[in-house]
């Protein structure tokens, strides 16, 4: 599968952005992940198809919102009141197949992986 990821930027703390990530078919799982300068990459949310199930990382719990678009095999993550710790490279990926809820925030879940899209969050 290949994957698109746009929508970063440079933004102040406190403000929004949308990233969106569009998929070249069709995946059962599809999740945003994010790395910060010399941090490893973690998990930051997932969203199945059917039956449509999200979950997120405490962080960002409240804040961020992952979201859909099954027609278009497209996966959004809107990201509201911002901050500092929130700057990083931020990478969508997908599975095609299903698999065990527990496993779904691991990296080596996942099949397919964007290129990444910076986000820099100013204090």
């Amino acid at each position: 599968v290949q994957l698109q990821a746009s929508g970063g930027g440079l933004v102040q703390a406190g403000g929004s952005l949308r990233l969106p990530c569009s998929a070249s078919k069709h995946a059962y799982l599809m999740a945003w992940f994010r790395q910060a300068p010399g941090k490893e990459r973690e998990f930051v949310s997932y969203v199945t198809s059917s039956p449509r199930l999200t979950y997120y990382t405490d962080s960002v719990k409240g804040r961020f919102t992952i979201s859909r678009d099954s027609a278009i095999n497209t996966v959004y993550l809107q990201m509201n009141s911002l901050r500092p710790e929130d700057t990083a490279i931020y990478y969508c990926a997908v599975r095609v197949n299903r698999i065990i809820t527990s496993y779904m925030t691991r990296a080596g879940s996942y099949d397919d992986w964007g290129q990444g899209t910076q986000v820099t969050v100013s204090s």
